[in-house]
């Protein structure tokens, strides 16, 4: 019988879901997936001083909103919980105790000017900074003579410096490290917190975790994993490391000074879900594409296309490059093959927020705003390549625009004859205007066919007559054409905006 595959996304609640992560959360899910098996979600929440119940949150509805529900977490039965760390302490402490008692483990007593100290020594001579063993050998007296001193001991974990701790990594290959390079390392903090390595051993033992699939940045833990988990007698689960992600500059991703806050830079900012997650998967993996499959050049795919795809000797050992240009591209063309009514509900949010529809529990059916809703929208989807985008795009559907007379004459030469000037400009909205109000039907065929003629009669090009009309209904430079904003903004508004702008260049 085969071993069920059985991954898990471990995610510490001190800072909000970022890209990386996601990332991470969505390989492990599509291998879940792919062969029939369980994605386990787990909280390492034992850094009390910076995890918070808001990040925790953050990471929670992250998961959601991209999809990527999980068989076993924190809200479900424990089959194999907790799966909050801070639940699992006594466990923690059971096992360290163990490690204590075979003497594969040891109280350490070093301050931390003592240990800055001895870094600073090795460094000074050019040697790798690793614990010296100070404390390996204490005897008892020794022992007593700190604790009544008062004195807090951490919980080293007594690294043997015999033969070498060799994997085979699922992305890498044949990996091997040096015990002798890493020295004793901590597993207890002097406050009693297990380090996340240690505790990270002991759950995906107990949770029968198949396989780690994290990012490169965990690869030197690895060995120490594997040194803990053959000194406490547990299963060792395959690893695999996935490249990181890096800045155009080749400079690393990070939170602590890129914009990789999922929520707040993605989400919020009007991303969708389906191209964050089509983005995602690109970073550091290139399908080979199984038999008889389509091959999608421009790496458009859905969740379903991904779980038939994926496999994790496709994933590159090269960091991956951040292209802001892909995110947007494929964000543009998710947009674009959205359905305007659910296109719409996506993009209320952001105009009840600038103030231009008043917030309601329902898109349609709801007066003449929500059907403007609607018809904005429509208008601008093709250019739109993110939702936060529509309320400066669609802004004078909803109010009168503001703008500038100067913006009402074509800068550009509209005719062989010429540029227009202002007096051409206000001759070529009068006429607009006269012929406008006494046309019934407002459609854009109708629209079109009495400004071209007016146009020729007037011996101008159509150009000097369509550009002020349409800057006079939007108040922008670039917008939706002339006859499509006519015929959504109706004949009485429109003639109210020509007629403004008639004023403001007399």
């Amino acid at each position: 019988m085969e071993e069920e595959i059985r991954v898990r996304f471990a995610p510490s609640p001190t800072g909000l879901l970022h890209i990386g992560g996601a990332r991470t959360a969505l390989f492990n899910w599509l291998y879940a997936k792919k062969y029939g098996g369980k994605f386990i979600l787990r909280i390492e929440d034992t850094d009390k001083a910076r995890s918070k119940d808001d990040y925790e949150i953050d990471i929670v509805d992250g998961l959601s909103w991209l999809g990527l529900g999980w068989d076993e977490g924190p809200e479900t039965p424990d089959l194999f919980g907790p799966y909050k760390q801070s639940d699992r302490l006594p466990i923690y402490k059971r096992y360290a105790e163990q490690l204590l008692k075979d003497k594969l483990a040891y109280k350490c007593f070093c301050t931390e000017e003592e240990l800055e100290a001895e870094r600073a020594a090795q460094a000074a001579a050019r040697q790798a900074p690793k614990y010296s063993g100070r404390c390996r050998n204490l005897k008892i007296e020794e022992i007593k003579k700190f604790e009544v001193e008062g004195r807090k001991s951490a919980i080293r974990f007594l690294v043997k410096e015999d033969g070498k701790i060799s994997f085979n990594d699922l992305v890498h290959g044949k990996l091997e490290f040096d015990p002798k390079l890493i020295g004793d390392f901590i597993i207890v903090k002097s406050d009693g917190d297990p380090i996340f390595m240690f505790a990270g051993t002991i759950d995906d033992a107990l949770m029968k975790i198949s396989h780690v699939i994290r990012g490169d940045d965990h690869l030197s833990n690895t060995p120490k994993q594997i040194m803990l988990a053959k000194a406490l007698n547990l299963p060792i689960p395959d690893y695999g490391h996935l490249p990181l992600i890096l800045n155009p500059d080749k400079s690393k991703l990070s939170k602590r000074k890129n914009p990789t806050s999922l929520s707040k830079d993605y989400k919020d900012q009007g991303y969708l879900p389906e191209a964050i997650v089509n983005f995602l998967c690109l970073l550091g993996w290139s399908p080979s594409y199984s038999e008889g499959a389509p091959k999608d050049k421009e790496g458009i795919f859905s969740l379903d296309d991904l779980v038939s795809e994926f496999d994790l000797q496709d994933i590159g050992k090269s960091p991956a490059i951040f292209d802001q240009e892909k995110l947007d591209f494929l964000n543009g063309y998710y947009i674009r093959h959205l359905q305007l009514g659910e296109l719409a509900k996506r993009c209320l949010p952001y105009l009840e927020k600038a103030g231009l529809v008043k917030a309601s529990p329902r898109l349609v059916g709801l007066g003449p705003k929500n059907e403007m809703v609607l018809k904005a929208v429509g208008l601008v989807q093709e250019r739109m390549k993110k939702l936060s985008e529509v309320s400066e795009l669609t802004s004078f559907f909803f109010k009168k625009p503001d703008f500038k007379e100067e913006l009402l004459i074509p800068k550009k030469p509209a005719s062989p004859t010429g540029g227009s000037d202002k007096n051409t400009t206000l001759k070529a909205l009068k006429v607009s205007y006269e012929i406008l109000e006494k046309e019934a039907d407002f459609g854009r065929d109708s629209t079109e066919g009495l400004l071209r003629a007016a146009a020729g009669k007037e011996k101008i090009d159509a150009g000097q007559i369509l550009w002020p009309i349409r800057v006079a209904l939007s108040g922008k430079s670039a917008s939706p054409g002339t006859f499509e904003l006519l015929e959504v903004l109706g004949k009485k508004e429109c003639l109210e905006r020509i007629k403004s702008a008639i004023d403001m260049l007399e």
